[in-house]
């Protein structure tokens, strides 16, 4: 099994891939996730990044992004502390 699966318009991801990315446990992400406590967003690429795909993973101040290509093998993979979503710096 790859790491990435896309089927039927939809992404699946190793729930341990995750996990180690956002430090906590692989049983957590399913249950954090339904909560909303882990989002995610899914970019596709385009022209020169085209069959590529952005994963993005926010958890707390962390954030986990993968790279992936068409056949669902991560390229690239970073994890990186990061503000508050919607932070704004106080004037």
């Amino acid at each position: 099994m790859n790491t990435v699966e896309f089927e039927q318009g939809a992404v699946s991801v190793d729930a341990a891939i995750i996990a180690a990315g956002l430090a906590l446990a692989p049983a957590l992400v399913q249950f954090l996730m339904r909560e909303g406590k882990i989002t995610s967003l899914c970019e596709r690429g385009i022209d020169g990044d085209a069959g590529t795909f952005r994963l993005t993973f926010y958890h707390g101040r962390r954030r986990l992004r993968l790279v992936v290509d068409e056949a669902g093998n991560v390229t690239q993979r970073s994890v990186t502390n990061v503000r508050g979503r919607g932070h704004r710096p106080s004037p």
